[in-house]
C-alpha cells in the first residue's frame, strides 16, 4: 500500500515514514507539509492508497484538503492523524470525508490496524473516537448545537476564527485573507450569529475550546 503523510512538522513526518516502512507491504510515497503541498505532488500515475492527514496546518488545513480529495480523488482513503480529540474536530473531519481517525499518541499496532481496516472495511475508528462520535450524534441532529454548528462552518469562517485569536486588527486580517474590511466584518457578524456570541473575545474562546487553534 502506498501512503502519503501530510503534516507541518518535518521531524514527525520523517519519523513516521521510518515507522510505516517497517510494516510489511507499506511504502510512503508522498511527504507533504500542508494540503497544497500534497496536491502539487499528486499525478494520475502516482496516487496514494491512504493519506495520513493532520488537521491544523498552514496554507491548507486538514479539513479543506480532505474535502478536496473527496471531490477530486474519492478512491483515496483519508485517515486523520491528530492530537485533537474534541468531538467537534472529529465530526468536522468525518464530514469532510475522512474514513478514519487516529490520535498521535496511538501505538504503532493501532496505526497498522487502521491501515488494514480502512482498506478492507472502508473505515476505522477506535474506541475513544467511537465513543465521542456517538455522544455527538444527538448534537449533530440539532443544527443549533455547538458540534453541529462547528461542523457547518465554512473554510473562510474557520480561517477567520484562527486570525481572531491573534493580535491582528480586523484591517490586518482582511489583508491576510485578501478580502475587504467590510467583507471580514460580515464574516465576523455571521460567526457571532451562528455561534450565539457577541464579541471577539467570545469568538477566540470558542476557537480555543474547539481546538481550531492549538496555540495562542
Amino acid at each position: 500500500m502506498n501512503i502519503a503523510i501530510v503534516d507541518d512538522h518535518v521531524l514527525f513526518r520523517r519519523s513516521l515514514k521510518v515507522l510505516i516502512e517497517l510494516f510489511s507491504g507499506y511504502k510512503v510515497t508522498h511527504d507533504a507539509s500542508h494540503g497544497q503541498d500534497l496536491i502539487r505532488q499528486l499525478t494520475p500515475a502516482n496516487l496514494p492508497d491512504i493519506v495520513l492527514m493532520d488537521i491544523n496546518m498552514p496554507v491548507m488545513d486538514g479539513y479543506a484538503t480532505t474535502h478536496w480529495l473527496r471531490n477530486n480523488h474519492p478512491a483515496i482513503k483519508v485517515l486523520a492523524l491528530s492530537t485533537m480529540d474534541a468531538e467537534a474536530a472529529i465530526i468536522k473531519m468525518i464530514k469532510s470525508g475522512a474514513c478514519g481517525y487516529v490520535l498521535k499518541d496511538a501505538e504503532p499496532a493501532e496505526l497498522r490496524m487502521a491501515f488494514e481496516e480502512v482498506m478492507s472495511r472502508g473505515y476505522f475508528y477506535n474506541e475513544l473516537v467511537t465513543r465521542k462520535v456517538m455522544r455527538s450524534v444527538g448534537l449533530l441532529a440539532d443544527a443549533n448545537g455547538s458540534v453541529g454548528t462547528f461542523a457547518n462552518l465554512t473554510e473562510r469562517e474557520l480561517e477567520l476564527l484562527k486570525y481572531i485569536c491573534t493580535e491582528l486588527t480586523y484591517k490586518e486580517i482582511a489583508d491576510k485573507m485578501f478580502l475587504s474590511a467590510r467583507t471580514v466584518e460580515g464574516y465576523r457578524d455571521n460567526l457571532c450569529e451562528k455561534l450565539n456570541l457577541k464579541s471577539r473575545v467570545g469568538l477566540a474562546m470558542y476557537a480555543i475550546k474547539n481546538q481550531i487553534v492549538t496555540s495562542y
